[in-house]
Order: C-alpha cells, then structure tokens, then sequence
C-alpha cells in the first residue's frame, strides 16, 4: 500500500491564510504593514528565482517587499551598508539575505550585521545558539526546518519517543531541524558523509529526514516500512520528456520509498511550499514584536 502524500502546498495554504488574516488585523488595527526586505547579489538564476517567490508572496498576503539587488561584484563594505541601512529602518520587519553570496563575500559578517529581532531566516548565530539549547528560545526559527516540524505534525506522526534520523548536517536545515526534533523529544541520530552503513541507520528511523542534496539517494530498502519520510532536497536531472530537458527531483527515491513509507512528502509540492510560507509568518511575527504585541 502506497504512502500518504503529505501535501505541503495545502499546509502551506493554511498557514499563508492565517497569515494573511492577521497582516490585516495589523493593517486596520494599528496601520502597520509588515515588510520583508530581500537583499540578491549577483544573477544566478536559481536565486532569482527564489527571492522573487518571496516577493510575490509578500505581495498577496499585502505585506510590503523591499527588493535591494546588487551587482556580482560588489565590495563587502558596500554590502555591509546596504544591510545596515535596512536594520535600521523602521519599515523594514524582515531582512533576507539571499544565500549563497559570491566567493569574496564573508557571508557570517553580512548575516551578522542583521539585527536579531529581524533575523526572519533564523540564520543568526544567536538565534542558532538560542535553539541549540535547552529551556532558550530563539526569536525565529530556520524557515525550512520550522517547516518540516509543520509537515510531520500535519501526517499525525507523534514525534515524542520516535527514533529520528536526520541526513544532512547543513546549519541551513540538517543542524536545525535536529534541534528541533530533540526539543520535541525525538531520539537524534544526525548521518552525514563519514556514516558507516548508513542504510542500517536509516532503517532505524521512524521520522526519517533527508537533507544531503543528492538525487534519489535514499532507497527503499533504507527506509522502516511505515515511517514517515521528509524530503527536502531539490535536485535537476534529466528529463528528456519535458521542454526543459529536465525535472525536479528529492533526495528520496519517491516512486519506490512510497510503497514503503507511511507518510512521504513530494518533490515539488512538500517542503518548498512550507519553506515560503514560514518566512511569511516569521516577517508577520517580527511586526508584531515591533508593535509590542507579542514578546
């Protein structure tokens, strides 16, 4: 019997109209819009991509989008400023910068210079620090990982007492979501490219959560039939059927782990979706604390 799709455009559609709800609470109420400010160095077209997703975003849930696009080739200390001029900018809830940055661009120093009560990517050091440990509580949490927690909760997966296994060791998603799986009191297992026999750890998940950004990489002989299999990676193959010339696919071998799995998510349409969605709730989340309605 073929998994249970957990369908992240769907959650992602219930939380982006809730969202929605309260940015017009804020609108009427306290005639406060919130603003996400995204900063895009350079042309790649995958990046581009992106950021405009979050600006269209922005725009049907009627919260502001700040774009600041930069030349390749711009100096860290101009990029620097740019940043600095958005933290200190009333307007401006959110601060996004686009990763990755060019070569010659410290990204910690760029990202350190967000302040953390706009830290809307919860890529902070103090943020991450703050989730890392027990009994703190960062302001914002990572987008895709806060995601991912959003997806297993939706399939009715209990994580309290579930083994947990984690592939992937990124401060993006791999790092992050393990913490947050351990503060739900999930048993972590975090696998990464020195992990031996890592099919035999795999087996052991019942919340298994694949973040390596290799295509079709997780099997079906991997995988504890029944459990429930989170696929957050995004990878280009060739497709000679489609006008591109290529498809998107997971980590996940989809078509074979669904008849073994539980609960799967899609590539497209699982994580990417939640992805979005959470940045908007955490930009509506920064307005409000700058509003002083919520701690």
């Amino acid at each position: 019997m073929s998994a249970t799709l957990i369908d992240g455009k769907a959650v992602a559609e219930d939380v982006k109209k809730k969202v929605q709800e309260n940015v017009t609470y804020l609108k009427t109420e306290y005639n406060i819009t919130p603003g996400l400010a995204t900063v895009l160095v350079g042309e790649r077209p995958d990046s581009r991509v992106y950021v405009a997703s979050k600006q269209k975003a922005c725009a049907d849930l009627g919260m502001n989008s700040y774009a600041n696009t930069l030349p390749a080739d711009i100096s860290q200390s101009e990029l620097l400023q740019v940043v600095q001029g958005l933290a200190r900018d009333s307007n401006v809830h959110g601060i996004l910068v686009q990763l990755p940055l060019p070569v010659h661009i410290d990204a910690e120093t760029i990202l350190g210079a967000i302040p953390i009560e706009k830290d809307v990517d919860g890529f902070s050091p103090l943020n991450v620090g703050r989730l890392s440990m027990k009994n703190r509580e960062p302001m914002f949490v990572p987008c895709t990982p806060l995601g991912c927690i959003y997806l297993i909760e939706s399939a009715g997966t209990k994580i309290e007492g579930a083994n947990a296994v984690v592939l992937g060791r990124s401060n993006i998603v791999g790092l992050p979501m393990s913490f947050l799986l351990l503060h739900r009191n999930a048993t972590i297992t975090i696998c990464h490219s020195r992990t031996r026999d890592l099919p035999s750890v795999t087996r052991d998940a019942d919340i298994l959560v694949a973040a390596i950004g290799k295509p079709k990489f997780v099997q079906a002989d991997w995988v504890k039939p029944g459990a429930t299999v989170i696929d957050v990676g995004i990878n280009e193959i060739p497709d000679a059927t489609k006008k591109s010339g290529k498809r998107l696919v997971g980590d996940v071998d989809f078509e074979n782990v669904k008849e073994v799995a539980g609960a799967i998510t899609p590539v497209p349409g699982g994580v990417g979706p939640m992805t979005i969605a959470m940045l908007m709730q955490n930009t509506l989340t920064a307005a409000q604390r700058a509003a002083g309605l919520i701690k």
